[in-house]
């Protein structure tokens, strides 16, 4: 998982976990079994992409079709929009998909073979002892703003963004080596060279972490954090974005629309050596919920829409007489799950922001492990997602490579559960209703973001599974921003429903989520500087496991150790998981240049797409 919290069901593979929406229609068969690959039907094959050298320019060829410039792509994002535009301060899928589709990285990820391939660079190298990484960018690529795309804007990025620690830091906490941050060295103008304290696995892959442009951001960054944190605000005239990806910002307007126009300038070039993207805009509409989306899709707005749960069937239905394809991308790349609140600190005003008496429960391992056997994982693939997905017990994704197996899970046992209460030091009343050894009711509070109705309808199942227990349940859905201040900063939830995105690829990825400092070590959150002498048991050895996964390079090593951490997550129950949904994604047949895969889904290559008549 890497990682973002799930916000939005955006069409683009750097959205997030997807959602559902209701309908009272006739439930698909459901799969009995989730299939290890999904087979797609393609447009068009691709040649292989390329470097082309053009009067002095490195450029990146395509080898997608030759398609038609011009035309709009209509996207939608659900909540309240963007946070940030600026790539380095994003915390949720949103604000990282839109500034991600302005800010390229040095490499990226080979969307169908998951392979490392250059994208500002044109090439790089591995030293023997495994240690030096040794990028060369292209040359004579531009800012948009017609500013030389050079190493010292590489080096700047990483020595004074990211390495500085300014905004989310968790590049520089997964770039952390045997406690040491890469050292960087400029060979010439357009070579780096990042020297690792030893041999890293998954290093290479935090090289897709966009480049700044130095001119442009320095100024800002020189003046500190607070300065940073606001740069490229939602309020930005983005006439003043300076940028190196296909499209660049042409207009926000708050809870209504995000509009991206095309960089004329853009590195990359189509088989004719025409300067790609196609399209002129990518246009993101911002909806409340899901039935918005639904709504504007069936209303030919949008062009793009994951589908879960009883859409499908109608949807599939529909196919052949309809405007639209239907693919079937396999199992999600994502998690979804309920997490507890184990922070015991205090907040600044010295209160706590779990009571004490809270605090207890949440602890007590008995009482985690007993609300796990009270979820009804079957019947939320049933009801939720009809029957589209299998329960999940894990965190790392069913198309993982790194999926431990041997976790197979368990089915709902209230009996079981009530005996793990019993044996925590619960007792019930008369009236059956759990208290603790203190005489307390044991009543508490779930969150998750209110507009997905995928999570909303999830609530609703866990609190009736869990006051099955006898225990009362308060569901709140509330606003995602809110809800992400609790989860990140103010800690103040006792139990919630979240998503994260993820590589099936690399659970280094995760680990912002599950180093013991980590930004996104939501069960017990710690403040930036805050200690970790404090950590629990369970959160050294995942912190242990994380620091020598990194250094392992035979993918067994690796494997067992990720076992490891998987396993200790099922039996600690920090966080409980509770199912995979199949990817359904229905895409307008006008859109050309499709690649549909399961490790990255539809619709990520945006700067390859046309329109056709």
């Amino acid at each position: 998982m890497n990682r973002f919290f799930g916000v939005i069901l955006s069409v683009i593979i750097l959205g997030a976990l997807g959602t559902l929406v209701f309908h009272k229609d006739v439930p698909p068969k459901p799969l009995n079994k989730i299939p290890k690959t999904v087979a797609v039907t393609l447009d068009t094959q691709r040649l292989p992409d390329k470097t082309v050298t053009i009067n002095g320019v490195d450029y990146y060829q395509s080898g997608a079709e030759v398609g038609k410039f011009g035309g709009e792509l209509f996207l939608t994002t659900i909540g309240e929009g963007p946070k940030t535009f600026n790539p380095f301060n994003a915390m949720d899928a949103t604000s990282s998909t839109m500034g991600g589709i302005m800010y390229d990285g040095l490499l990226t990820t080979n969307p169908a073979t998951g392979e490392v391939i250059p994208l500002l660079a044109k090439s790089f190298e591995l030293s023997p002892d495994g240690r030096e990484y040794t990028i060369h960018l292209r040359k004579g690529i531009k800012w948009s703003d017609g500013k030389p795309i050079t190493a010292d804007d590489v080096i700047y990025t990483y020595n004074e963004i990211i390495f500085a620690g300014l905004g989310n830091t968790s590049t520089r906490d997964m770039m952390v080596i045997d406690g040491k941050l890469p050292e960087l060295k400029k060979v010439d103008d357009y070579t780096v060279k990042f020297i690792t304290a030893k041999p890293f696995a998954p290093f290479l892959r935090q090289l897709s972490t966009p480049i700044a442009p130095k001119h442009i951001f320095k100024p800002v960054s020189d003046n500190g954090a607070d300065a940073f944190n606001t740069f490229l605000s939602t309020n930005i005239n983005p006439k003043d974005l300076v940028i190196s990806g296909a499209f660049k910002l042409k207009e926000y307007v708050p809870a209504q629309r995000v509009i991206f126009e095309r960089n004329p300038d853009y590195y990359k070039v189509n088989l004719n050596n025409e300067k790609l993207p196609y399209l002129d805009k990518v246009v993101y509409f911002i909806v409340a919920d899901l039935n918005n989306e639904i709504l504007k899709f069936e209303a030919k707005e949008t062009d793009i829409i994951s589908l879960r749960g009883s859409n499908v069937a109608r949807y599939k239905e529909k196919e052949a007489d309809s405007d639209y394809r239907i693919y079937n991308l396999g199992p999600d790349t994502g998690t979804m799950f309920v997490s507890f609140n184990l922070n015991t600190r205090k907040n600044k005003d010295g209160k706590y922001n779990v009571s004490p008496i809270k605090q207890e429960w949440f602890a007590n391992k008995n009482f985690r492990a007993a609300i796990d056997y009270a979820l009804d994982r079957d019947s939320m693939v049933m009801n939720i997602a009809n029957g589209l997905g299998v329960p999940l017990f894990t965190p790392e994704s069913l198309n993982s490579i790194y999926l431990n197996k041997n976790i197979t899970g368990h089915k709902r046992d209230l009996k079981k559960a009530k005996e793990l209460l019993i044996q925590g030091g619960f007792y019930y009343d008369k009236k059956r209703k759990l208290r603790d050894k203190n005489t307390n009711y044991v009543e508490f509070d779930l969150y998750t973001n209110a507009g997905n109705t995928e999570r909303e309808a999830l609530g609703v199942m866990i609190k009736q599974d869990i006051e099955d227990l006898g225990i009362t349940v308060n569901f709140k859905p509330i606003e995602f921003n809110s809800l992400v201040n609790k989860l990140v900063n103010s800690y103040d939830y006792d139990m919630v429903i979240m998503g994260l995105t993820g590589s099936p690829l690399e659970p280094h990825s995760g680990k912002n989520v599950w180093y013991s400092s980590g930004p996104l070590h939501m069960f017990n959150q710690r403040p930036a500087g805050y200690s970790i002498d404090d950590r629990l048991g369970f959160e050294k050895e995942l912190d242990y496991i994380f620091d020598e996964a990194a250094l392992k390079t035979r993918f067994e090593d690796r494997k067992n150790l990720y076992d490891k951490y998987q396993q200790i997550i099922y039996d600690e129950k920090p966080m409980i998981y509770l199912y995979s949904p199949i990817r359904i994604t229905a895409v307008r047949k006008r859109l050309k240049n499709l690649y549909p895969n399961s490790l990255s889904g539809v619709g990520y290559n945006p700067d390859e797409i046309y329109i056709s008549d």
